[in-house]
């Protein structure tokens, strides 16, 4: 029980608590509990295929609800687009999303790369208060990265 994985699991949750991350926290509990019930031979391996496009519906459920709730109309989205600073937004906005894309293919193909990935995230979370969507869009830049190193080579 008290494996490898199981102690770097406990460090983590360490960390999480002394830069009082909740969500690194609720994440590491959530791991700890399936691992500690006997489930995670079934349930790790289906989070790890399927829990990038929850996550990703999760934050587009979130990124929605002021258009849902009214808050946001044809009136915002008009508006916006009269200001550069807007402009900026979608670009940033689309380039991401290319981004994020080519990450999804890296973290599916190399996993050794997804190691390096996740433990930036992992410092990024807890040492300096990020947002955990790191592996994805850090997967995207390796990725463009990557190509463009490729392309010159």
């Amino acid at each position: 029980m008290f494996n490898e994985s199981f102690l770097f699991l406990l460090l983590l949750l360490i960390i999480g608590i002394i830069a009082k991350n909740q969500s690194l926290i609720i994440a590491i509990v959530v791991l700890l509990v399936l691992k500690l019930s006997g489930l995670e031979t079934k349930t790790f391996t289906f989070i790890q295929s399927k829990g990038i496009n929850w996550g990703v519906t999760v934050i587009t459920i979130a990124v929605l609800a002021p258009i849902a709730s009214g808050e946001i109309g044809f009136k915002d989205l008009s508006g916006a687009f009269k200001s550069s600073l807007a402009w900026v937004a979608l670009i940033s906005g689309i380039a991401v999303a290319l981004l994020a894309k080519g990450g999804v293919s890296l973290l599916e193909d190399d996993p050794h790369i997804t190691t390096a990935l996740v433990l930036g995230t992992i410092l990024s979370v807890s040492i300096f208060k990020g947002v955990a969507v790191g592996p994805l869009i850090g997967a995207g830049i390796a990725y463009t990265a990557m190509k463009i190193i490729n392309f010159f080579s």
